[in-house]
C-alpha cells in the first residue's frame, strides 16, 4: 500500500537525520544519502508518485527562520520539488507549504 506524502517525507527524514543511515528506504527502493560538496549536508534525490524529489538538510548559514533553529540544534531537513519547496521538517514536525499541491494515492 502506496504511503502518503506526509509519511514518506517522515520517513526520509527519520532515516536519514535521526537513524543517520547512508541509505534510505523508500517503497522498496533505496536511494543513497550524500552530502554536499561544500558545507556536507544531507542530500536525499528520491521519486515519490513518479516525481523526482529532493530533501536536503537546512544550512545553519543562512538566515531563513528555519536556519536559526538549526542554529539552536535542531534537526531541519527541506523537501523540495521541480516547482518548489513542498515541506520542511524540524525535529521530526512536518509542515506543509501552502503551495504544496503534491500528494501520493491515498
Amino acid at each position: 500500500m502506496p504511503a502518503t506524502l506526509e509519511e514518506s517525507l517522515l520517513s526520509i527524514f527519520r532515516q536519514s537525520m535521526l537513524e543517520n543511515l547512508p541509505a534510505i528506504t523508500l517503497d522498496g527502493h533505496t536511494y543513497p544519502v550524500k552530502r554536499t560538496s561544500r558545507r556536507r549536508l544531507r542530500q536525499i534525490d528520491f521519486e515519490l508518485d513518479g516525481q523526482p524529489l529532493r530533501a536536503l538538510e537546512q544550512n545553519p548559514d543562512t538566515k531563513s527562520r528555519w536556519a536559526q533553529q538549526a542554529r539552536a540544534g535542531k534537526k531541519v531537513m527541506q523537501f523540495l520539488g521541480d516547482s518548489g519547496y513542498l515541506a520542511v521538517i524540524v525535529d521530526a514536525h512536518l509542515h506543509l507549504y501552502a503551495n504544496s499541491k503534491t500528494k501520493t494515492s491515498p
